[in-house]
């Protein structure tokens, strides 16, 4: 089993940037990729970006150009930096690893507004 924990998120203004991280623990062999997922208000839940465990990454349209997910495998890390935030990225954010089941970390506020 894995488990995520998720660095803070907090209220950054439009145009701003914030980094999040999501720490592993428990089997970490197991996993074969990892992502980060928001859920704004009223809406599904979403993927914003994946890596898989050999570096290869995928996007939302929508955080294209702006969003970079990355994954430090010595500190069983994952990252998503954020750029040039918009209004409507605000959202909980979601850390997840799969392996044989997909874990979920606790969730992370970001609201982006002046």
């Amino acid at each position: 089993q894995v488990q995520l924990v998720e660095s803070e998120g907090g209220l950054v203004q439009p145009g701003g940037s914030l980094r999040l991280s999501c720490a592993a623990s428990g089997i970490i062999l197991s996993i074969y990729a990892m992502g980060w997922y928001r859920q704004a208000p009223g809406k599904q839940r979403e993927l914003v970006a994946a890596i898989t465990s050999s570096g290869s990454t995928n996007y939302a349209d929508s955080v294209k150009g702006r969003f970079t997910i990355s994954r430090d495998h010595a500190r069983n890390t994952m990252y998503l930096q954020m750029n040039s935030l918009k209004p409507e990225d605000t959202a909980v954010y979601y850390c997840n690893a799969r392996s044989q089941v997909w874990s979920w970390g606790q969730g992370t506020q970001v609201t982006v507004s002046s």
